[in-house]
């Protein structure tokens, strides 16, 4: 096989560019068989633990404040040192999958991720505790924007919404196992227990190096054109194999061939010396902020940013809430926690369903609007009690987590596949942010003794992501991404 370069010539623009639709045309006529469910699985399977990791602290809160004796102040810190190496974590990755490919960034940060699971359970204070989980926030606030991005990139437009959510899904089910194996096993075996079984995935590097085909759309954006249909030919073998018939011809007349590896390249692909960029001016931060993607960016990141603050700001206190404020034992007050993440868990389900039918704008805006009523009646009503705060909670988590969910699906598709990674991964960092200040932000004014105060505010920023969702969105249901993204 033909070794290819990982660049493309700066005066070749116009060949990439043609083989990039062809192999979009060529996906779009993929039907959707066992071969897209096992890569979705393997992908899943990674993010499904990095969101175990995430919310792991949540739950092992409880145990590291009295083990530690910690003030209000180290909890808070121990709660966004993490969120804070999510965050530059996230736009690392995104830079650097546009640079280097999806699949080895992700399998990167699995890896890394569950190195420093084992080393967290070795230590006895919050310094090196904080130092470690610092680490690990790059590799986890790394590995799902990739993974978001790599899914939007290998599916067809039909239906696109159902399938890249129905796999976002393990997301928050890995959200809810946290949840429901913190209940069960933290206060039998303890917090070290815990960090030391949410190291056992990182075995799956392996499983995404062997089997995990880099995405095409991405070698051919980067001037490898041999490699990108020999990869694009090896998946159309596999789909016709499984499904036991030919393919039809793509949609639309490919610049390139539509099959096989060693069919002709368009022009004379991967010269030597070739550069890393197409065009000048192409790629990085300065697109995302020029011509139509700045307004994308713009309302991504308020997206983004708006719907991880309640999240998290919810989520990421209510064990302590619960005990602090209501006198629930630690058990009780981690059910009571899971009952939320799981009714999270059903609104996710509910938007993979119906997305592609409802759109995009409308999910987003009519579900953080729904997200701030419940909160603010909550804030108003009913937050004397813990069954008060129970229900509502757990009402409001069915519409952010559904938000949020859509999100991982409605980001990629805004931005061309030079810069998918890097524009999802801003989007990420937002999160991040949101991550970080919310629970910054309930904390302070949780020690003033205002809870109802609290969800007021939860419910206000909620209120600003539908208002940022319903009027300056932009609707990308059933579009090809080269269509929405030239």
């Amino acid at each position: 096989m033909t070794t290819d370069t990982p660049h493309a010539t700066a005066g070749r623009p116009a060949a990439t560019a043609a083989l990039t639709a062809a192999i979009g045309a060529r996906f779009e006529r993929l039907p959707l068989c066992r071969w897209h469910v096992t890569v979705r699985l393997i992908i899943g399977a990674v993010t499904f633990f990095e969101a175990f990791d995430q919310l792991l602290i949540a739950y092992a809160l409880p145990e590291l404040r009295a083990e530690w004796q910690l003030t209000t102040g180290q909890t808070t810190s121990l709660i966004t040192v993490g969120s804070l190496g999510m965050l530059v974590g996230a736009l690392l990755s995104g830079r650097l999958a546009d640079r280097v490919g999806r699949v080895k960034v992700i399998a990167a940060c699995i890896a890394l991720s569950s190195v420093f699971n084992l080393l967290l359970t070795l230590c006895t204070s919050p310094g090196p505790f904080m130092a470690l989980r610092f680490v690990q926030g790059l590799a986890i606030g790394g590995e799902v924007p990739v993974a978001a991005t790599f899914i939007a990139e290998i599916t067809r437009a039909h239906r696109r919404g159902r399938f890249v959510l129905l796999y976002e899904l393990v997301f928050p089910a890995g959200l809810t196992a946290c949840a429901l194996l913190a209940w069960w096993l933290m206060p039998l075996l303890g917090w070290r227990w815990m960090f030391g079984l949410a190291a056992v995935p990182g075995v799956l590097c392996l499983l995404v190096a062997r089997y995990v085909p880099e995405s095409p759309r991405w070698l051919a954006d980067h001037g490898r054109h041999e490699a990108a249909l020999a990869t694009m030919a090896s998946i159309e073998a596999k789909v016709e194999k499984i499904t036991g018939e030919p393919l039809p011809r793509p949609a639309s007349a490919p610049a390139a061939p539509s099959a096989g590896p060693a069919a002709s390249v368009p022009s004379a692909a991967s010269a030597p010396g070739q550069t890393a960029r197409q065009s000048a001016g192409r790629g990085g931060l300065r697109e995302l902020l020029s011509g139509r993607y700045r307004r994308r960016t713009l309302v991504v990141s308020v997206l983004w940013f708006t719907g991880y603050f309640v999240n998290y700001g919810i989520s990421t206190w209510l064990p302590t809430i619960y005990g602090a404020r209501f006198h629930l034992n630690l058990s009780d007050a981690l059910l009571y926690s899971t009952v939320t993440s799981c009714a999270g868990f059903v609104g996710c389900l509910a938007v993979a369903l119906t997305v592609d039918r409802v759109g995009r704008r409308h999910t987003l805006a009519w579900s953080l609007g729904a997200a701030a009523l419940c909160l603010l009646l909550l804030g108003l009503f009913a937050g004397g009690s813990a069954g008060g705060v129970l229900i509502w909670t757990s009402l409001a988590a069915v519409f952010f987590f559904g938000a949020n969910i859509c999100l991982y699906l409605y980001t990629p598709e805004l931005f061309p596949t030079r810069v998918r990674a890097l524009g999802t991964s801003v989007g990420g960092a937002m999160n991040r942010v949101g991550v970080i200040l919310g629970p910054i932000v309930v904390g302070a004014v949780y020690a003033d003794g205002a809870l109802g105060t609290v969800f007021v505010t939860l419910a206000a920023v909620a209120l600003v992501g539908s208002l940022t969702a319903g009027v300056a969105a932009e609707e990308t249901s059933g579009r090809q991404l080269e269509d929405v993204a030239p």
